[in-house]
């Protein structure tokens, strides 16, 4: 079943609900209203009993009389003094109309069957001859114009769910276009694999419009992290190929030769080594940017001078060709400890890479959460500038170099991870790059 019959059938099932519960309170009051109706007509006919037989003079006339038809109510007269069982016909008298009679007994309603038709009797005193008087009314009239009403309540609750129905089965149509559109959509991408929704934005405001946005969003972001997916596998297989070649190129020229006897041997053997270590930081890099995208970070209050240093401390060590030099303000961020050092260590490793022997690298640390670094490097050229942070971007001048290309790629993933930014400024010698972490409250 088609949610759209679904959604025709649950309004159908409603409205049946709703008007058959209408029909379940007004048919007994219909009910009960014609039996009221009854009741006045038969009180307000006892009452009027003796000027009826004034006007007709009719006051000495022998009673008890037949059932006289007045109208549609049926009039009997008893003479004092009424006993029980002392008039046959109609309906029986019993002691408690010899009661009512006398004016010892309330006046009182009752119903009974006579010549096979149902009535309502209304039996009360009658004051001029402290007799008796019974007005009736056949109920086989209220029986019919409650079976027509039975009739009409039950065509009219069949008829209104149909209606209703048929009615929201043809605006769910309209309702749910857009469903049916995000279904083809999904089905289409099922058997194609390509991720694209475009068109299912209708513009409305609704939920069925949040969701064709939502899906349309959730598609775009979907297909660019497949891009960026393939992107990395492409980027990663040709920066791993070049190091791979020679690693086994130095390998042949071992085996084909007299192997470690060979006096090419220690710089075969040298070359090789250096490959292997820049597969192993090509890996690790590729590990590292894996990481920082994926894991969730144990984000709290620390120090970025006192992360800052730590990294420049270790640095020094690995480069002392290089003069570090600090300006580190107290600074409380929230960030990953761990995350923040190895960004801050990454920034530092790419300054000292690109400052000559001598040079001078600038570690600043500012409030409210802001780590620059700057080095004295050949700068970075205009075109390049909008590059610095992407994966595997590699400037001309910087090809020549041993590294990965994602060192400042790393830098910008742990800073997107924490709603932190980066940006490279050039400088009239170098380039100074900034990393943004929120500061602490």
């Amino acid at each position: 079943m088609t949610l759209r019959t679904r959604v025709a059938v649950a309004v159908a099932a409603v409205v049946a609900v709703a008007l058959l519960a209408a029909s379940l309170v007004l048919y007994p009051a219909m009910a009960a209203g014609l039996a009221g109706r009854h009741d006045g007509e038969l009180v307000v006919a006892a009452g009027q009993t003796p000027r009826l037989l004034s006007a007709l003079k009719a006051t000495d006339v022998p009673m008890p009389s037949p059932p006289i038809n007045v109208g549609t109510t049926l009039l009997q007269l008893f003479p004092p003094p009424v006993t029980a069982g002392a008039a046959p016909g109609f309906v029986p008298v019993t002691s408690r109309d010899a009661d009512v009679a006398r004016g010892d007994g309330a006046a009182y309603f009752q119903e009974t069957s006579y010549n096979g038709v149902r009535y309502r009797v209304y039996t009360a005193p009658l004051l001029l001859r402290n007799g008796l008087v019974r007005t009736a009314v056949a109920l086989d009239q209220d029986a019919a114009t409650l079976a027509q009403l039975r009739l009409l309540l039950a065509a009219l609750t069949v008829g209104g769910a149909l209606i209703a129905g048929a009615g929201a089965r043809l605006a769910a149509g309209r309702v749910l276009r857009p469903i049916a559109r995000l279904t083809d959509a999904v089905e289409q991408i099922t058997a194609t694999g390509k991720l694209t929704a475009d068109g299912l934005d209708s513009g409305g405001r609704d939920e069925v419009g949040r969701l064709a946005r939502s899906f349309t969003t959730m598609t775009s972001a979907l297909r660019e992290s497949m891009l960026a997916q393939r992107r990395l596998v492409a980027d990663g297989s040709h920066e791993l190929r070049t190091p791979l070649t020679s690693l086994i190129t130095n390998l042949e020229l071992l085996q084909e030769g007299r192997g470690t006897a060979d006096p090419q041997a220690p710089a075969l053997v040298h070359e090789a080594r250096a490959q292997a270590a820049e597969l192993r930081v090509l890996v690790n890099d590729l590990v590292e940017l894996a990481r920082y995208g994926d894991i969730q970070m144990h984000i709290e209050d620390v120090r970025l001078d006192l992360i800052a240093e730590h990294a420049v401390a270790r640095t020094r060590a690995r480069a002392p060709q290089v003069c570090l030099r600090t300006e580190l303000a107290q600074c409380l961020v929230r960030a990953d400890a761990d995350a923040v050092e190895r960004a801050a260590t990454n920034l530092i490793d790419n300054a000292v890479k690109w400052s000559p022997a001598g040079g001078e690298v600038l570690v600043r640390v500012t409030p409210p959460g802001i780590l620059s670094v700057s080095d004295q490097g050949p700068g970075i050229a205009p075109d390049d500038l909008p590059f610095v942070f992407d994966r595997f971007y590699r400037a001309r001048e910087a090809r020549a170099l041993p590294g990965s290309g994602l060192g400042l790629a790393i830098v910008r993933q742990i800073a997107e991870a924490h709603a932190g930014t980066v940006r490279a400024e050039p400088l009239p010698r170098g380039v100074r790059l900034h990393l943004s972490l929120p500061a602490a409250n």
